[in-house]
């Protein structure tokens, strides 16, 4: 065990050399497929290309979406630096498209490795010295976490969840100056990446401040925090803001949020230099610096006081609402849930049992007590979306090993050997996440009917490169398609299309629903809106079943029924073709 601890860094890499493999091995026939099974990974990849091929740094428009114009693209370059760098390294040994498989295989294994270090920090620094290795045991059955850092995986969500884990690392140490600093890092490049872990890292700050009211000793901890938010995120702003992130936008590190931060720190910066003697005045200070954020947001930014979206009500209806990871966790199957509840559950019962472990130690009480409120808050957070499960299950990780390591030794010190052995393996089991695969795999599979196999199959094979092949050979036009469809189209075919799921551009997500929706008459002026050549459809894919249940008589099932309108010509695809493609004529 000793000598476990003393090396825990090598550890950490072993098991990350170990994971990249295992992962890759998992995902080999995709990489070799291309296969972006998410629409953000195509849309990753488009924007890196527009990169490399010239597109200015802070300009994040697709342009190759409702063209000339552009869709409006929230995101931030940062995460895609090492994708970029990847591509551009593997064009030194290979051709174009095998340095895209290279670059889609490693970059998203990239983030992992610090994830793992960060969360073996958390464990070595709240439970044992030694307890990182359960952690890591943990992470491995985290499938939901896992899931955002296997290959081909590129989008930024990965990079979210390392942010906050480094975050959490922070507070979880015992060096004040050394964790304010590393929060207060993490948070600014976690905001310069996007606001998804906001809630989070909000938290993170607030258990900083709290810390600070129950000791003042904790002002080198919240005067670190507070200088490197600020400073943090005003760097953040300056290298990866985007030109449309410039205006005061809700829904990405803008003017708002820069100012909130600024604001924010140098009021904590001030509070932390004060540090009156009494808990009461520390308490009334910081009270009065949260009320004056708060006021001053309301005031200066009243638009960014609802959902940060900012969509339309109709938008919200006839899009969002059935956008499938933004349901609750009771919305999905009982199998699901049971796949991404039952480890941070398992992980919260090892929270309550560390905190009254810690009862005796009254500063690692406090680090324990505000990691664990984030990772109750994650927990809490998928009974209104299920997208928090990766870093629910990852926040729960912690807890899982405390829970191991706490109840192994009673369970080894039973005094029947054969007893104390079963009892310590049930214990690990169990504790680690082990158990629940073989759980969820008693739970009786929904039986599929015609429908339901017809569905996913189409999903399957509508976005393959196979599928897709017959389309891209047609000449170069722009392709009317639905809007889970045109991050694929782009990023595999020369084509153009008019929208994807990005909610900046509410209006084109609206003309494409409308269309396909309506009547025959409304379509060809949706289309001819965006001067679109084809009109590209997959009959039963999910996105096709909304325009089924919620427009019987509609312009899609017109097409489904053989309505086809004069001003549509069928353009021949090979035989049995999962996709349908129409040129427009008139």
């Amino acid at each position: 065990m000793i000598w476990t601890a003393r090396h825990w860094r090598l550890l950490v890499l072993v098991f990350w050399l170990l994971a990249a493999a295992w992962f890759t091995s998992m995902r080999w026939n995709g990489i070799q497929l291309f296969a972006l099974g998410d629409t953000d990974d195509n849309m990753r990849m488009s924007q890196v290309r527009a990169w490399l091929q010239g597109q200015d740094w802070y300009d994040l428009r697709q342009y190759r979406l409702a063209a000339p114009i552009g869709a409006d693209i929230h995101w931030s370059r940062l995460v895609d630096l090492p994708l970029a760098a990847l591509i551009t390294i593997g064009k030194l040994f290979t051709s174009g498209a095998n340095a895209e498989r290279f670059a889609v295989a490693a970059a998203p294994l990239i983030p992992l490795l610090p994830l793992a270090g960060a969360l073996a920090l958390t464990a070595r620094r709240l439970i044992h010295p030694a307890a990182f290795a359960l952690s890591l045991l943990t992470l491995y059955f985290a499938a939901s976490t896992n899931g955002m850092f296997m290959p081909t995986r590129i989008d930024h969500h990965g990079w979210q969840l390392t942010f906050l884990a480094i975050a959490v690392a922070g507070l979880a140490d015992p060096r004040p100056a050394r964790g304010g600093a590393t929060t207060g890092i993490a948070t600014a490049l976690s905001l310069s990446v996007g606001l998804e872990m906001l809630i989070y890292l909000a938290l993170a700050g607030a258990a900083q401040v709290l810390m600070w009211i129950d000791e003042r000793d904790q002002r080198r901890r919240l005067g670190a925090y507070a200088v490197t938010l600020a400073g943090g995120t005003a760097l953040g702003f300056l290298l990866f803001a985007s030109y449309a992130n410039r205006a005061p936008v809700c829904d990405a590190l803008s003017p708002v949020w820069l100012s909130d931060a600024l604001l924010g720190g140098a009021l904590l910066a001030l509070l932390a230099w004060w540090s009156p003697g009494s808990w009461k005045a520390r308490l009334a200070g910081a009270a009065a610096g949260g009320a004056v954020v708060a006021l001053f947001h309301a005031l200066a930014w009243p638009h960014c006081l609802s959902r940060l979206e900012g969509v339309s009500p109709e938008v919200q209806q006839l899009w969002l609402n059935n956008v499938r990871e933004a349901k609750p966790i009771y919305a999905h199957s009982a199998k699901i849930v049971a796949v991404v509840v039952t480890l941070p559950l398992i992980g919260l019962a090892g929270w309550i049992l560390l905190a009254l472990s810690s009862l005796g130690d009254r500063d690692r009480f406090r680090r324990v007590l505000s990691v664990a409120a984030i990772a109750l808050t994650a927990l809490l957070l998928l009974l209104w979306q299920t997208r928090a499960g990766p870093a629910a299950q990852m926040l729960g990780v912690t807890g899982c090993a405390a829970l191991a390591w706490l109840l192994v030794p009673k369970a080894w010190a039973l005094k029947n050997r054969s007893l104390s052995v079963l009892a310590t393996a049930a214990v690990v089991v169990v504790a680690v996440g082990a158990a629940i695969p073989m759980v969820v795999s008693r739970f009786p599979e929904k039986p599929q009917t015609a429908r339901d196999k017809a569905i996913a199959t189409a999903n399957r094979l509508c976005p393959s490169m196979p599928a897709l092949r017959p389309v891209a050979l047609q000449p170069k036009g722009t392709v009317f398609t639905y809007v889970d469809l045109a991050p694929r189209l782009i990023t595999v075919t020369h084509h153009n299309s008019i929208v994807g799921p990005y909610h900046r551009n509410g209006e084109a997500i609206a003309d494409v629903m409308k269309a396909f929706r309506g009547s025959a008459e409304q379509a060809r002026a949706l289309i001819g809106k965006y001067r679109a050549d084809y009109l590209l459809t997959c009959p039963n894919m999910s996105t096709a079943t909304l325009f089924q249940s919620a427009a019987p008589n509609g312009f899609y099932m017109q097409l489904e029924r053989g309505q086809v309108p004069a001003w549509l010509q069928r353009v021949p695809l090979p035989a049995d073709p999962p996709l349908k493609l129409w040129r427009v004529v008139g």
